[in-house]
């Protein structure tokens, strides 16, 4: 099933999030991927699980053949 990442895209866009196994509950952020394990930690969560949030959103398509 897919993910509705519209919130953590608005409220943390350009940061890396710490997320909870469900994949949608932030339990960190932060510039640096450090400060957001950190926050993660903190709360006693110690593998999160991590990403960047992108600046923008863009499409991409990608092609197999070269």
């Amino acid at each position: 099933m897919a993910k509705d990442w519209t919130k953590i895209y608005e409220k943390y866009k350009g940061l890396w999030v710490a997320l909870l196994e469900d994949e949608t509950t932030v339990v960190g952020s932060g510039r640096k991927l450090e400060e957001a394990l950190k926050q993660a930690k903190r709360q006693g969560h110690t593998d999160p699980i991590v990403m960047r949030v992108p600046n923008t959103l863009a499409a991409y398509v990608g092609n197999s053949k070269v």
